[in-house]
């Protein structure tokens, strides 16, 4: 079972996510850019005659970052982002517990309970997130795909959540985890990269005359590059995205040889590792919406 074959409502949830996400880099982005190239105009003085253009500059860059932090505010694409994020990952594992007899739709639970259950779960998602979400996120609960894995035998439902979900999440955040630790090391080197140059040019300023602020500049751009970081977080989803990695893999092995008596539960046990990565990333996230 692939994310084709999961509801509605996962799906409309996950491109509401990554509209919000792509907004919020945007904005963000501005909002940085806008802040440095008001710190270029500050950092000397241009002109051509008598137009001031360090002055044209700080002025621009101002209005640049104050459109995009009124953008940011006004439309709140990271509440969407994160939001949308938590309703397609609620709503991705209500569907693989639901396909494959986990815990809460054990084997002997009655189809149509199990289905006005499904029902059940996902309409109190949705009474949680904004009305943008619940427009987008209408069709069938159960596909037809879901159903036919729930009324296939206990091996074929075994092999295809140990390969389609638990294996699949951990390669995911295998390749998630090498991602963001390559973004860290670029991104501290970069990093470390500035400040040499920030203390090559103060010196430069303090012992040669310069009149130009080649330091401050410098400093605005390691600012800027210190909150990209914070809202990428990379080296925090490098290290979540690892422990996940290997908390999956051992359930992975574990779920391959549970027999059917015990399946419910450890199968549940198994989307909580998941729920419990994405919470922490909810949580954090959370706590960096104003960087």
């Amino acid at each position: 079972m692939t994310d084709e074959d999961l509801p509605e409502c996962f799906k409309g949830a996950d491109r509401a996510s990554l509209a919000g996400q792509k907004l919020t880099l945007r904005y963000t982005a501005l909002r940085l850019g806008g802040s440095l190239l008001a710190a270029l105009g500050g950092a000397g003085s241009f002109a051509a005659g008598d137009v001031d253009l360090a002055a044209i500059l700080i002025l621009i860059g101002f209005l640049v970052a104050a459109g995009a932090e009124l953008a940011l505010w006004a439309q709140g694409p990271e509440r969407l982002w994160y939001q949308g994020r938590a309703l397609a990952e609620s709503a991705k594992t209500l569907a693989w517990r639901y396909a494959v007899t986990a815990d809460p739709f054990p084997a002997d639970l009655p189809d149509q309970a199990a289905r006005d259950l499904l029902r059940a779960r996902i309409g109190d998602l949705w009474r949680q997130i904004p009305d943008v979400l619940v427009e987008m996120a209408s069709g069938p609960m159960v596909t037809p795909k879901m159903q036919e894995l729930r009324e296939a035998s206990f091996e074929q439902r075994r092999a295809a959540y140990v390969e389609g979900r638990t294996q699949e999440q951990a390669a995911w955040y295998r390749r998630k985890a090498r991602h963001n630790l390559r973004r860290t090391q670029a991104a501290r080197f970069g990093l470390l990269a500035l400040e040499a140059f920030a203390v090559l040019f103060a010196a430069l300023r303090l012992f040669a005359g310069w009149n130009f602020d080649a330091a401050g500049f410098v400093g605005a751009l390691i600012a800027a590059g210190t909150a990209w970081m914070a809202i990428k977080q990379f080296g925090t989803l490098a290290a979540s995205y690892a422990v996940a990695a290997r908390e999956l893999t051992l359930q992975a092995d574990r779920l391959g040889e549970v027999e059917e008596a015990e399946w419910a539960d450890t199968a549940a046990d198994a989307e909580e590792a998941i729920s419990r990565e994405h919470t922490m990333w909810l949580a954090s996230r959370s706590s960096t919406a104003t960087v």
